[in-house]
């Protein structure tokens, strides 16, 4: 084992971190398009 293997500065699991992070910009770029959704019926 390297330094690196021994001496880790996060435990967590890889798969939840992903998840996470998929999840927070799904989120954002859908509310994004709601947004816009919403602004263009309401202006035409």
């Amino acid at each position: 084992m390297n330094e690196f293997e021994k001496n880790v500065q996060s435990k967590t699991d890889d798969v939840a971190d992903s998840a996470i992070g998929f999840i927070g910009s799904f989120v954002f770029f859908a509310a994004m398009f709601t947004i816009a959704v919403v602004i263009k019926a309401v202006g035409s």
